[in-house]
């Protein structure tokens, strides 16, 4: 069955043999950004014309070129046509304010402009953007809209390192595509045989006979990638997803799950001429992640289509690169050493949080622990729910937790994290950096601390979730709430020591409550006005996740009274 479908696949790709330029997307820089969201047509196979969508052109989108310390503005016009083309555009991996984050409360309806500004805080490294509406992660991106993002700071630029863009620092977005019988581009599918970089299949890259810097993102739907190049030669990571690491890593592989980015030195001073290949060696992937040549077991935990797929487990070449001359004033050495790495002492976070990555049981149907679907914490993703809620200038431990057959890449917003520990094991050298995505494998725990600083709001949430994407527009996704306790007031969402949130405050329609203390078991649930009198009532054996109809309160201020054994509480919402 499985030779039936490589055969397929090599007579539809064989049109695609000659070799197309790598093409650089074009750098944008300053502090004013104007983006527009379009329709295009791009062929990635000749004479086949397929619909995509992009930045500012038919595929992709420029790169942008921020400084630390800028305030940047940004003009994000959506003027995609079609039935429900509302989006957003998440600064993946960018510390910003919630309300400038793009996750799935910040929509871009259709013929408007979304303008977040905000300064730049990050330190220098590799980010990207992306569309990140409900249920349409995977649309979006797969269509073409996602593009790099490079901050530059004072410290990088110190280093003798590969800068100029294009020339010997290059963007490479490495993707993986499937086509329906219409050359349609298909979402939530296990056949994507089509392998693209910068949105080109079977490019290649000019490149000097010098040290060059690669600027790594696995920007596919689902599938992550085991990179070297194919002489085994070894090159140098010298940052993760948040920058620098303290010094530079040799090494002759490096793994990409989705989202995650990486950038290293390859020093080609000893070729005068020729090429080489930088490919994927997927059949060095480990059992259970997307792209290796198994996962789940012989029984109903597998993945439909996974074993027709000709590109999981196997090895193949990406982009070819071949030796030019070197530039006028060539970087020819590697720096040992980077920048010292700043750590979070174990010691000062105050709370963990524990995420468990699980299978979602529908209609009593047997759960499938490959192909799910999946939860965190038995939890689907809700648009007007919060999961967490945490306070500001407070350091945190998560543990991921994974109970499925299926490597999770997992994601925070806001934040950058570093990893403590990966199964009671310190992790290896490569993998001590600032993460903004870490791959969970199947039976593994991770546990990573951050802090929540800079920014708060009582209304707006972040995301975290898995960044396969049809993993996360299935509800694999969870959101939080960052909360200054130094600001009083209604509009602030109560939670405090008690262990309580109530959320969204104002509200409308409804009031929800979560709790994170035993002690409020068996309560009751008061809603008073301003005069004392009690206009509903509710006894819930557990709050952890309740909520009270307020549909036919009037417009006006309101406390909630929560009463379990001899605790009780009273807090102040409002009704709009």
């Amino acid at each position: 069955m499985k030779k039936y479908f490589v055969i397929t696949f090599l007579l539809f790709t064989k049109i695609s043999l000659a070799q197309s330029p790598l093409p650089i997307p074009p750098l944008l820089s300053g502090t004013n950004f104007n983006l527009t969201i379009q329709n295009g047509v791009t062929q990635f196979y000749p004479g086949i014309n397929t619909p995509t969508y992009g930045i500012n052109g038919n595929l992709l989108a420029p790169t942008l070129l921020f400084k630390k310390g800028d305030v940047v503005t940004l003009n994000v016009t959506n003027t995609l046509t079609g039935n429900g083309n509302a989006t957003t555009i998440h600064w993946h991996g960018l510390h910003v304010p919630a309300s400038a984050d793009g996750g799935p409360h910040q929509l871009i309806n259709q013929g408007t402009t979304w303008q977040p500004s905000f300064k730049v805080l990050n330190n220098a490294a590799t980010f990207w953007y992306h569309p990140h509406g409900m249920n349409k992660t995977d649309l979006h991106v797969a269509k073409g809209i996602a593009g790099l993002i490079i901050v530059k700071d004072t410290i990088e630029s110190k280093i003798n390192l590969p800068r100029t863009y294009g020339v010997d620092d290059f963007p490479i977005i490495i993707q993986t595509k499937d086509f329906d019988i219409l050359h349609q581009i298909a979402i939530s599918t296990q056949t994507d045989t089509a392998h693209m970089v910068n949105g080109v299949v079977n490019p290649y890259l000019d490149a000097p006979s010098q040290v060059i810097r690669l600027r790594l993102l696995n920007g596919s739907s689902g599938r992550t990638f085991m990179l070297g190049f194919s002489n085994n030669m070894n090159f140098h990571l010298i940052a993760t997803d948040g920058g620098l690491l303290d010094s530079s890593q040799s090494m002759n592989r490096i793994q990409l799950s989705n989202g995650e980015r990486a950038e290293i030195l390859v020093d080609f001073s000893m070729f005068s001429g020729g090429n080489i290949y930088l490919k994927n060696f997927g059949s060095e992937l480990a059992h259970g992640i997307q792209g290796a040549d198994s996962v789940g077991d012989n029984s109903i935990n597998f993945i439909p289509d996974y074993y027709t797929n000709p590109l999981n487990g196997s090895d193949y070449d990406l982009l070819k690169i071949n030796f030019t001359a070197p530039t006028s004033s060539p970087v020819i050495t590697i720096p040992a050493a980077l920048t010292p790495l700043s750590v979070i002492p174990i010691s000062s976070a105050t709370f963990n949080r524990n995420f468990v990555f699980d299978t979602i049981t529908e209609m009593g149907n047997v759960p499938n622990f490959a192909a799910g679907p999946f939860a965190i914490n038995q939890k689907l993703f809700e648009m007007d729910s919060i999961n967490e809620t945490v306070y500001l200038n407070t350091t945190e431990t998560w543990t991921l937790i994974n109970r499925t057959m299926v490597a999770h890449p997992f994601h925070i917003h806001d934040v950058e994290f570093l990893i403590v520990d990966i199964n009671g094991k310190l992790p290896p050298a490569y993998e001590k950096g600032w993460k903004d995505v870490v791959l969970v494998m199947p039976g593994d725990t991770i546990r990573f601390i951050t802090k929540f600083e800079d920014f708060a709001d009582d209304h707006i949430p972040y995301m975290y979730h898995c960044h396969v994407l049809h993993h996360e527009d299935d509800g694999m996704m969870g959101s939080f709430i960052v909360i200054d306790t130094t600001k009083n007031g209604v509009h602030e969402l109560t939670r405090n020591t008690d262990g309580i949130s109530i959320y969204p405050n104002p509200c409308n329609d409804e009031l929800r409550i979560t709790m994170d203390e035993l002690r409020w078991k068996n309560s009751k649930l008061e809603v008073i006005d301003l005069l004392g009198h009690v206009l509903v009532m509710k006894e819930v054996f557990e709050i952890k996740n309740s909520s009270i109809n307020i549909h036919n309160l009037s417009n006006g201020i309101y406390f909630l009274k929560i009463t379990s054994n001899n605790n009780i509480i009273t807090k102040k919402f409002e009704k709009e």
